[in-house]
């Protein structure tokens, strides 16, 4: 199955999303895990083609203050793949490198070469949408040029 603009249809409305994510996402030698919940307003853009996602997280639980995150997603009918960028408020005035793929049924993968910490890391997210109304989304780094991979953070989603 191609990539399509409706892809995301999904993800469209109000979530709480629930958190499990290395303490320290840019270390590949962290093996603490912290868990915490988010509010997530997810709207379509231009027709469709894109949308937005505004996440609130009011009380992160890995030391760092609370923090808002945004995501853009547009999908280029041509190519057909989705171009996702994300910005938060614990990078101010930095809205990272896009990942880019598109779904295959209902799991998604997007990737990118990147620099994080000062170390060439491969990105990764996933979506698995099974069941649209509890999809998953999940980060993976790698930081051998894509041999191997290590979750660093998951999200399940459930309509609020």
């Amino acid at each position: 199955m191609s990539p399509s603009r409706h892809d995301f249809d999904f993800i469209f409305g109000r979530w709480s999303v629930h958190n499990r994510k290395l303490a320290d996402v840019t270390d590949p030698t962290c093996d603490r895990w912290v868990e915490f919940d988010a509010h997530s307003d997810v709207s379509p853009v231009l027709h469709g083609i894109g949308h937005i996602d505004q996440m609130s997280v009011p009380d992160p639980t890995d030391g760092g203050e609370p923090f808002d995150g945004f995501t853009l997603r547009l999908y280029e009918p041509d190519e057909e793949t989705w171009r996702i960028w994300w910005s938060s408020t614990r990078a101010p005035g930095v809205l990272d490198t896009p990942v880019t793929g598109g779904f295959d049924g209902t799991h998604g993968v997007f990737e990118s070469a990147d620099t994080i910490a000062g170390r060439h890391v491969r990105v990764r997210f996933e979506w698995l949408a099974d069941d649209p109304e509890r999809p998953h989304w999940q980060q993976s780094f790698s930081y051998d040029d894509g041999a191997t991979w290590m979750l660093n953070w998951h999200m399940t989603f459930t309509r609020a």
